[in-house]
C-alpha cells in the first residue's frame, strides 16, 4: 500500500498492486484494474516512485526471510 492525497486534500492508502495506467492531464489520474479511477496530488513519477519502493521492500523482505538474511 502507498499513501497518496486525492486532490479534495483526503490522504489514503492505495493498493499500488491493482494500478493498471496513470497519466498527468494536468492531474495525475490513476486508474486501477478493478475500474476505479483517482486523481491524486502526486505527480505521476512521484506515484511510481512510491510504488517502486513499496515494490523494493516487498521483495526484499521475502529473500531476506527465505535466505535467511
Amino acid at each position: 500500500m502507498i499513501l497518496l492525497t486525492k486532490i479534495s486534500g483526503e490522504e489514503f492508502a492505495l493498493n499500488c498492486d491493482l494500478i493498471e495506467t496513470i497519466h498527468e492531464r494536468p492531474d495525475t489520474t490513476i486508474h486501477l484494474t478493478d475500474g476505479k479511477i483517482y486523481l491524486v496530488r502526486e505527480s505521476m513519477d512521484e506515484v511510481i516512485k512510491r510504488a517502486t519502493a513499496y515494490h523494493k521492500e516487498v521483495f526484499s523482505g521475502i529473500l531476506n526471510n527465505h535466505y535467511g538474511l
